[in-house]
Parts: C-alpha cells; structure tokens; sequence
C-alpha cells in the first residue's frame, strides 16, 4: 500500500523545503563509504537532491523515479535520469557500485522487492544506504496523537526496524539525528513541531497530503491542538529521529566490510 502513489503536485514546489540535509547526508556517506566504485543509483531519488549533493563528492549518479514530473526537474540539474519501478529496476545486474532510497520505502507496494531489486543491481562488495522513518520512531512521536486515522496506513507503509533488518542480513543501523531542517521531511519536522503549522512546509510532505486528502476535518482539529499544545509545552509524544541502514554484498575483497 503506497503512502502517496502521485507526486506530481508535489514537484512543483518540493524543492523548496526537500533539499538535502547535512543530517542526513552524514550517515548516508558513511553507510557508501568503501564502494568498489562511483557508479550510484538513487532510487526514488525524486528531483535529485540527494544525488547531486553526492555527484559534488565525486559520485557518477543516476536518478531513478517512476515520476515524470521530478524526473524532469533532475535533468534540469544536469543529472542522468531514468524512469522506472523500484521493484524492477530497468538496469542489469551488477550495474552499480552503491544504491541508495532515501525516504522512498513507505512509497512502494512491497518493500521486500525493492530491497531485493537494489541488491540485484549492486557489484560484490558494493554498499546500499537505506533511509527510513521506522516504526518504532513514528509511534514514539507525537504523529499518532494528535492525528489517529493516519495509524494505521503508517503502520502498513513503515516496516519496524526489525523487520527492516531482516531483509539486509547483517546491515548496521546509523541513527539520524536532525540537527537542521533541509530537508523538510516529516521525520525531520518532528523535531521542530511548530514547523507542521506552517502550510507550505506541510503541504511537501506525502503525509500531509494524505491527510488533506483522505482525513481533512481530522487534520484541522489535530493543528488547532498543535497550535494550543506546543507554545503550552504539553505536546504529546516525542521526536526519535530516523534510521541510515547500511548493507554490503557479499562477495567482495576481504575487509572490504
């Protein structure tokens, strides 16, 4: 079940609050660190921030993102761009030294099958980064409280870290912890809450879009609290940052881990 299945609307403003975050750039590089290569995949990279911000460090990039509307604005900053499903990825195996998804995880029918694809393409010895917003960091914030229809769909579009481990056999977890808001992702505007009121900023995130969407009235009485609750220091819940998950495939050099 896809969080947000069109991003169309999105794209025309994403940049704006989506950029790439120093807090998260840290853990991603260290989850990439020891690639046999440079050749990296971005898969659902979207308009491209994250791997341009890589391509400044050396990395021959490649976006890949099913829609046409960020994939365009990624080739607008000369990136390669190609459109295509993270469950089948239209590239061979081997093709890339390192894959990273950034915050795209909760946007695919089966995780398991992205994860799976990411790995196929990847060289031996190769290193996937794996952002996500687990679980377990979600139920800890304020997100449920204060607005209960979205529980359910979060809890079927966010795998636990357990479950998330499982599919990346002896994968190392990097905490995330937002020190600036670049990237205006929800996990990141949890840690400034007074940050969801603003309509702009909101607007940018699939979640929010969802709840306009499907849960309006429940949206407008979960803000009213928010506005009365943060400057009364009452907010229900708190912010447990994200998760960087780094793999390596087996087959490389030794020590190459």
């Amino acid at each position: 079940m896809s969080l947000l299945p069109d991003y169309s609307r999105q794209a025309l403003a994403y940049d704006s609050t989506r950029g790439a975050s120093p807090s998260v750039l840290e853990p991603l590089m260290k989850a990439l660190s020891g690639a046999p290569g440079r050749r990296l995949l971005d898969v659902g990279g979207g308009t491209g921030n994250y791997a341009l911000a890589l391509e400044r460090d050396g990395w021959e990039a490649t976006v890949l993102d099913r829609s046409p509307e960020m994939l365009a604005q990624a080739r607008a900053k000369g990136l390669r761009a190609v459109a295509g499903d993270a469950e089948a990825l239209p590239f061979a195996p081997c093709s890339f030294d390192a894959v990273m998804l950034v915050s795209m995880l909760h946007h695919v029918e089966r995780p398991e099958s992205a994860l799976a694809e990411a790995r196929r393409v990847l060289v031996a010895g190769g290193r996937l980064a794996l952002l996500v917003f687990a679980r377990e960091e979600i139920a800890g914030s304020f997100i449920p409280e204060y607005f209960p229809s979205s529980r359910r769909w979060l809890e079927e579009t966010h795998p636990p870290l357990d479950q998330l481990l499982a599919m990346l056999p002896g994968a190392r977890r990097l905490k995330v912890e937002y020190q600036d808001l670049t990237d205006g992702s929800l996990a990141a505007m949890t840690t400034r809450p007074q940050l969801i009121l603003d309509a702009h900023r909101r607007s940018q995130t699939s979640f929010f879009e969802r709840m306009e969407r499907d849960h309006a009235e429940e949206l407008r009485l979960g803000l009213e609290r928010l506005a009365r609750d943060i400057p009364a220091g009452r907010l229900a819940g708190r912010s447990d940052g994200a998760s960087v998950l780094g793999w390596v495939k087996p087959g490389g050099p030794a020590g190459s881990a």
